[in-house]
């Protein structure tokens, strides 16, 4: 029996302490699943509340290392756990973690797809809730820094995205 990404090599599948299943397979630090066995780099946590400031805080230390997929799971985090009218904003932000991760990986379609996602989601929330830099984040950085991505990762002239090279400030530049 070969085993799949949700099946150990025993053949059981990998469950939570509730019974949901649960890929616990190791991750390398674009999100990859790696084989049962491997090193992989530490998984965040899931379902942790943050304050908005750890959130933005711990996400960049996150992009800052080349682990944009693993800050893509803090977004979430927020996005799911904060009150309903930033659900937009932190979900847009998790859509540009996760673009990263796909330029990095070398899906430039799907990379450019999400960075664009998740740039329009951004500034429809700025437009719309009228706060400008929300919990002190550089939007308009942010979004350049997103569509410029994009278009590098479509026209080639990106080349092989590093994510800790490529990666934003969330509150600008320092």
């Amino acid at each position: 029996m070969s085993s799949t990404s949700a099946e150990r090599p025993d053949g059981a599948r990998d469950r939570d302490g509730a019974g949901r299943a649960r890929n616990a397979r190791p991750r390398d630090g674009l999100g990859r699943p790696l084989p049962y066995g491997a090193e992989g780099v530490p998984r965040q946590p899931e379902g942790v509340v943050r304050t908005p400031g750890e959130t933005v805080a711990e996400a960049q230390a996150l992009l800052d290392a080349g682990r944009p997929f693993h800050a893509h799971e803090v977004f979430e985090d927020a996005w799911k756990s904060g009150p309903d009218a930033e659900r937009t904003l932190w979900r847009g932000l998790a859509q540009l973690a996760v673009g990263l991760t796909h330029a990095a990986r070398g899906n430039a379609t799907g990379g450019a797809r999400l960075l664009r996602r998740g740039a329009g989601a951004v500034t429809r929330w700025t437009a719309e809730s009228g706060v400008r830099d929300p919990h002190g984040m550089d939007m308009a950085g942010l979004t350049a820094w997103a569509r410029e991505l994009a278009a590098a990762v479509e026209d080639g002239t990106a080349g092989a995205v590093d994510a800790a090279a490529r990666a934003p400030r969330l509150r600008g530049r320092a």
